[in-house]
């Protein structure tokens, strides 16, 4: 059976109860305007900033996602971590040791697709976990299906780039997730894969990184780690939308969305 192009939407990580609100406002209508068939949103920062719990997933769910992915702070609500085992949807990174709560990858059927999302987590100025180049190696190996979406949760651009490079021909989205600011080079590789260093964040925009800008001036400039907050008022949606070839997992076309609520 031959499948017409499918499309993607891939959003940045949501920052507290103004990115979730802006979210809940904004992807129906998203997904509505570019027809889209498959959503995965980073959830990491929704609950306050840092964590997710089961409320706020079944929100993000709610609001159209098909598989949430998180990253280093999906560790701050212990109480979710029963959660984590019994949700297939929600992921968290795929690197950490074994053991660990949750899963790293899930097979979802839609549309009659089967789509692969697979979390990692990078290693470069962050907890040096198991290495993410053999993670998804190790998943790729039983991977029945070439539409394959990876959320790399990383500090460092190069790592993001590289890792792009090492995954071309071989998933059809690579998108970096942590910074929470959007980069302006999102491309298709030579080998048909799509790739963003950073899909931006889903939050207040007048703000540090969706955080409460001046409890983050005061900690720079005093250098005493005040508790964080998450700024307050109206939030953007920012993340990319594209657009895939079902026979081959290629990407055709990718672009880069924010707007603001």
């Amino acid at each position: 059976m031959s499948y017409k192009k499918q499309i993607v939407i891939m959003i940045g990580d949501v920052v507290g109860e103004p990115g979730l609100l802006a979210l809940e406002a904004l992807l129906p209508p998203l997904i509505e305007e570019h027809k889209a068939t498959f959503v995965v949103v980073n959830g990491e920062n929704v609950a306050e900033g840092f964590g997710i719990t089961a409320v706020t997933l079944n929100r993000i769910l709610g609001a159209g996602a098909d598989v949430v992915t998180s990253g280093n702070h999906i560790w701050e609500k212990r109480e979710f971590y029963p959660t984590l085992d019994a949700e297939s949807r929600i992921l968290r990174p795929a690197n950490y040791p074994a053991g660990n709560a949750g899963h790293g990858s899930v097979m979802i059927e839609k549309a009659g697709l089967n789509w692969l999302v697979v979390n990692l987590q990078g290693r470069e100025l962050m907890t040096p976990i198991d290495c993410p180049f053999k993670t998804f190696d190790a998943i790729k190996q039983t991977a029945q299906t070439p539409l394959i979406l990876v959320d790399f949760h990383a500090e460092v651009a190069k790592e993001k780039e590289a890792l792009a490079r090492y995954l071309d021909g071989r998933a059809s989205l690579v998108v970096g997730t942590h910074t929470h600011v959007q980069t302006a080079d999102e491309r298709i590789l030579s080998k048909g894969t799509g790739c963003i260093t950073d899909l931006g964040m889903t939050g207040v925009m007048e703000s540090v990184i969706g955080m409460d800008k001046q409890i983050c001036l005061d900690r720079a400039r005093t250098q005493i780690l005040f508790r964080m907050e998450c700024a307050q008022g109206i939030g953007a949606v920012q993340g990319i939308v594209a657009g895939i070839d079902p026979e081959t997992g290629k990407t055709l076309a990718i672009q880069r969305l924010s707007q603001k609520a």
